[in-house]
């Protein structure tokens, strides 16, 4: 993989290994959809004067269709999801969930992408990239009631939808600018959104701690995220691109260690090991097949 394509996947890693933290901050005040509508309504302020100036809409013509797809699948489902679900459950256990896209692209490619298949050292790879985010983040649902399973399922449903996208992004608009690509779908996703914000609005002005989340949520892992996350994918393709969902829970760990003074376990010290090895087997081009002999002449 090119040094450009890991610092992409570095970058990405910590600005979505930081969101599931600020999404809690954000709950405290604020309900899902106003979450959801606000960090894309933020993130289409700050792309859509840039796009303009860039000319970078034009290229969408004769595309929108699949940027209104897009944006269902890759913003408007997966965010809601992944907000709902942590009314229930812990941010650490949605950024494992989550980690299950590298697996459902792999599952996806079997019938629509056969330069994502994935051969057995590819696999070995991403089972253990999985096994080292168990290890670092810690699989708890807390007992497991009604509502944590619920929670788990709709996290789980996010990472589908984000391997779903993951595909659209490398099928059909790879070839079309990142800005434009990210701005179409923010802002399709806002106007989206924006009647279930007005319905669930909160009574009450919310505290500064969850307007910061949101701005952190809008400008960081949204706006400047999804411009980055699209040019991995053009450059090192999907399955490559997937490796974040790996990376960046083990960047939320380093981050509560660093910062909450959470403690650091052998298993996820165990975890960071397993997550580089994983990576790096995964991300290894294919060795190139030996030429078939043919049968001899006479």
């Amino acid at each position: 993989m090119k040094r450009q394509a890991w610092l992409l996947l570095a970058a990405m890693s910590v600005l979505w290994g930081i969101p599931y933290l600020f999404i809690k901050y954000a709950l405290v005040d604020l309900p899902p959809g106003a979450i959801a509508f606000g960090r894309v309504a933020i993130a289409v302020a700050v792309l859509l004067p840039v796009a303009v100036r860039a000319k970078a809409l034009a290229p969408l013509r004769g595309r929108w269709g699949a940027v209104s797809l897009l944006a269902v699948v890759h913003v408007v489902a997966p965010q809601l999801l992944i907000t709902y679900g942590e009314l229930h459950v812990s941010s650490g256990l949605t950024a494992l969930l989550l980690a299950v896209q590298p697996l459902a692209i792999a599952a996806l490619a079997l019938r629509v992408d056969p330069a994502e298949r994935t051969d057995r050292r590819k696999l070995l790879g991403l089972l253990a990239g999985l096994l080292g985010v168990a290890a670092a983040v810690g699989f708890d649902l807390g007992g497991g009631s009604g509502a944590q399973l619920l929670g788990a399922g709709l996290v789980l449903l996010a990472g589908i939808s984000y391997a779903l996208a993951t595909t659209l992004v490398k099928k059909r608009l790879a070839d079309v600018p990142s800005l434009g690509v990210v701005t179409g779908t923010t802002g399709i996703a806002a106007a989206l959104l924006a009647p279930l914000a007005l319905v669930t609005t909160p009574a009450r002005l919310p505290g500064g701690a969850a307007v910061g989340a949101v701005l952190v949520l809008g400008l960081l892992s949204t706006a400047a995220a999804f411009l980055l996350y699209y040019r991995l994918i053009a450059l090192a393709g999907s399955g490559t691109a997937g490796l974040v969902s790996y990376t960046s829970p083990a960047v939320a760990v380093l981050l509560g260690v660093l910062l909450l003074g959470e403690p650091m376990h052998a298993s996820t010290l165990a975890g960071f090991a397993l997550i580089l090895g994983g990576s790096w087997l995964a991300t290894r081009p294919a060795a190139p097949r030996p030429a078939a002999l043919r049968p001899a002449t006479s």
